[in-house]
């Protein structure tokens, strides 16, 4: 029983440690937190990337040369990748594609909430409020408190505007 119990203790720290590190190389890399960020597995991002107040990723890949814009309150599942570029295939020197790319911005607005393995396609705005169902990929934008999913995501409700809105103005994040 002791043992379980040390064990306990020893996994807990080293999360905490695995936290504190992912956290920090996501704090170094980015170009831009503007505040309290949580970095819970392995993440990565360009230095292109601008991060809002209270960012959590459980495992996020941000790849390509645009500008990817993530607000406050933001909220990722494990094996989410946003792209924001590609490769340019349709006016290339060369089939299938060339050594060009198609470089498109990411935007996603305040409290956005996205499910595990979430991929998003460049050039797309996830607005405000909107949750993206675990295994989607998001190619085109999302309009504010929508709820989507599927491949490709398609909006298939939208979150209580009333109720969102006095959480909002009550400051009730997670």
């Amino acid at each position: 029983m002791v043992i379980f119990h040390f064990y306990k203790i020893i996994k807990g720290y080293l999360s905490k440690i695995k936290q504190y590190y992912f956290t920090a190389i996501v704090r170094y890399k980015a170009a831009k937190c503007s505040g309290k960020i949580l970095v819970i597995n392995r993440s990565s991002v360009t230095t292109n990337t601008y991060l809002g107040n209270n960012v959590n990723f459980q495992g996020m890949l941000i790849t390509g040369k645009g500008k990817v814009v993530i607000g406050d309150n933001f909220h990722s599942g494990k094996g989410c990748i946003i792209m924001s570029h590609y490769h340019n295939y349709d006016h290339g020197a060369k089939i299938p594609y060339d050594d060009t790319y198609i470089i498109k911005d990411v935007i996603i607005e305040d409290n956005v909430w996205l499910g595990l393995n979430v991929t998003l396609l460049p050039g797309i705005t996830l607005g405000e409020g909107s949750i993206i169902q675990a295994g989607s990929i998001v190619v085109s934008n999302i309009p504010s408190l929508a709820i989507a999913g599927g491949h490709p995501a398609k909006v298939f409700k939208y979150r209580d505007k009333e109720h969102y809105y006095r959480l909002k103005e009550e400051n009730r994040f997670h």
